[in-house]
């Protein structure tokens, strides 16, 4: 009977090893492909993610929160194994054996160590990649914001400038022109007075000599008539240009 209960202990002292070395080589290979999904991430390949999330492919993000999860829940379950492997060598009838099993034991727990701090170490340096990711994400946005934002206003200071030397110009011209009509006032005013002067000789001349004064009277008649006969006759062509405008 007591061969028996030895075997069958022995047969689960086996099995709680055989998990144990099955879960130990599962995360070595997770383990693995974790530090390297981690090490590829970059925040520049966010894009791609998103793109690939749409189109029905996990991201990289959901791979990184699956497998953080899936080796979480193995290390659990290879902490459940050493705690029984811990409990049989405490059990009664395995004194014989204690110093092998404990040391066996001991092997495995240090296995469970070392896989728990590579994976907290693996995580934690992942983190510290996505926040620097994401802050170098932020820089450049607000860098791009700001560039954007100077380019406007570098275009609305252009046209504003462009504004001004237009509105100069247009003041340069309203002084020329006023320039040209005064200095055209002042020869006006000046040939007005030479015709005033020229016109005192004239009428001078004329008391002096009235045939003179009589001609000059004909020529002066002459100048009126030819005048009302022009202005009748620009009259009458402005009347029929009106009629056949309106009509």
């Amino acid at each position: 009977m007591s061969t028996i209960n030895m075997a069958t202990t022995s047969n689960y002292w086996e099995d709680l090893r055989k998990q144990a070395r099955q879960l130990e080589n599962e995360l070595d290979l997770k383990l693995v492909s974790f530090s390297k999904l981690c090490t590829s991430y970059s925040s520049s390949s966010q894009p791609t993610r998103h793109s690939r999330s749409d189109s029905g492919v996990p991201s990289q993000d959901n791979m990184l929160v699956a497998m953080t999860t899936e080796l979480e829940q193995l290390l659990a379950n290879l902490t459940s194994v050493n705690d029984k492997m811990a409990e049989y060598t405490s059990a009664p009838g395995t004194s014989s054996h204690n110093a092998a099993l404990m040391h066996t034991l001991q092997r495995h727990r240090d296995i469970l160590q070392d896989y728990t701090h590579e994976f907290h170490k693996t995580k934690s340096n992942f983190f510290s990649l996505r926040e620097r990711e994401d802050l170098l994400g932020s820089v450049h946005r607000d860098i791009e914001s700001y560039k954007s934002s100077s380019g406007v206003n570098n275009r609305r200071t252009e046209l504003f400038l462009k504004e001004h030397e237009h509105l100069r110009n247009s003041d340069s011209l309203i002084d020329n022109a006023i320039s040209i009509a005064m200095a055209t006032k002042e020869n006006i005013t000046f040939q007005r007075g030479m015709l005033k002067s020229i016109q005192t000789r004239v009428t001078t001349l004329a008391n002096r000599f009235p045939a003179i004064n009589s001609l000059i009277q004909k020529i002066n008649l002459r100048k009126r008539r030819d005048s009302l006969i022009l202005g009748g006759v620009i009259g009458v062509c402005t009347i029929l240009l009106l009629l056949y405008t309106f009509h």
